[in-house]
């Protein structure tokens, strides 16, 4: 059974469901809508079902990567490839095998000879952001879009006195409202460049190279669509700050915040959720200069407020605690930080997140392709390594995420 076309077909008799439920109910009609979202709840059921195998094999998959002569034989091939002009297809599964193993970004797997170095040694800290690895990653090939569906508000449970309601009619419930956040492909082009030197080594010490460069230029990418998405007016791709719904309302919440000061993570924890319950699983996205900030609020006595605790392998993620909460932290540089920033009287600013990242998917619509050309930045010594994917991603949980925002001045546009 090909599982992958089993989801594509589910998720289309999905969407044409929602499709007759939305009309059943601004047409009224009580009988159709309940008819058509039992049969949403139902292929709900089956596509959680269905994804929950394809997760197992795509975790099977991932964890029984080649290894030894058989990942040296497959790098030598895709080495010799690329100095050939070809392109290597990295199917989403090898993707994933990059996202949940960052490790692998870093060098090829074989120690290159000793000589001439052959990288383009980054900035210290200029890794990949860690939210990559946080969101929910899908693979969606195969398919044209796809549709999550998600409760706004769900039924509420009218009551009263058995005395009084004995022999009248049943007080009607307020019915549920969903959304649908839909998830399109958007073609990313990545470009990252490396020391012709490089054509020196072996073909699997060369393809290591060129993988471990081309991972990270896509991934420096994807944690910036993430959180700002595609850029354009009317999104293919939506970030966690752009995120809409198929009606056009927002998915996010916002909070508005001015300054970076002892009630921060207090202002943020309780924002996040519904009225009754504080959300779970959430991180604090922010820039390294607003994480600095933080780390500098002092009490009267001169004490810290905030102790910030990076992770022991990469400072770029870790926790803040202010002796009541303790929020996890990632780094995001593509994000605009608060404690720069000026209000202004024509829009208001977005700085900080604050969610649980499983509420964003990211969806991989296929193969990520890259090639290597010689002619780009031929006069100085370097290849350029090209990378081609088709992307996708939206929130897929009503206020999945709380924006802190500097609102504009009074007065303005």
């Amino acid at each position: 059974m090909n599982l992958k076309q089993k989801l594509i077909d589910l998720a289309a008799t999905r969407t044409a469901a929602l499709d007759r439920a939305t009309a059943a109910y601004e047409a009224s009609n009580q009988a159709d809508y309940t008819s058509a979202m039992q049969e949403v709840d139902n292929l709900n059921a089956e596509i959680d079902r269905v994804n929950n195998l394809v997760r197992e094999q795509e975790r099977r998959v991932i964890e029984n990567a080649p290894t030894g002569a058989e990942a040296r034989d497959i790098a030598e091939e895709r080495g010799n490839i690329l100095r050939n002009h070809g392109v290597v297809q990295f199917t989403p599964v090898d993707v994933l095998r990059g996202i949940r193993n960052a490790t692998t970004l870093a060098t090829g797997t074989i120690v290159e000879p000793s000589g001439a170095g052959t990288d383009i040694r980054d900035p210290i800290g200029n890794n990949p952001s860690s939210i990559v690895n946080q969101v929910f990653v899908q693979d969606l090939t195969g398919m044209g879009g796809f549709s999550e569906p998600y409760v706004i508000s769900e039924i509420d449970a009218k009551t009263g006195k058995v005395t009084t309601n004995a022999g009248k009619a049943r007080t009607a419930s307020a019915d549920p409202t969903f959304g649908v956040a839909k998830i399109n492909p958007y073609e990313m082009n990545v470009t990252s460049y490396i020391d012709r030197n490089i054509n020196r080594l072996s073909p699997a010490n060369y393809y290591g190279k060129i993988y471990a460069m081309a991972m990270r230029a896509m991934y420096r990418k994807l944690a910036e669509l993430i959180v700002n998405g595609d850029g354009q007016s009317s999104p293919d791709l939506y970030g966690i700050k752009t995120a809409k719904n198929a009606a056009g309302a927002a998915i996010y919440a916002t909070e508005n915040i001015s300054t970076i000061d002892e009630n921060l993570l207090d202002t943020l924890y309780f924002a996040y959720g519904s009225d009754s319950e504080i959300g779970a699983g959430a991180r604090l996205y922010l820039t390294k200069a607003d994480l600095k900030a933080i780390g500098k609020i002092r009490n009267s006595n001169k004490e810290r407020v905030f102790k910030v605790i990076p992770d022991a392998g990469n400072p770029n993620t870790g926790r803040i605690e202010d002796g009541g909460n303790s929020v996890p932290y990632c780094i995001v540089s593509a994000l605009t930080s608060l404690s720069g920033a000026t209000a202004s009287a024509s829009a208001d600013i977005q700085t900080m997140l604050y969610g649980d990242p499983l509420n964003y998917e990211l969806g991989l619509f296929g193969d990520y392709s890259i090639r290597v050309d010689e002619s780009i930045k031929g006069e100085e010594r370097m290849l350029t390594i090209l990378g081609d994917a088709m992307v996708g991603g939206n929130i897929i949980r009503h206020k999945g995420f709380v924006i802190a925002t500097l609102p504009k001045t009074t007065g303005g546009g």
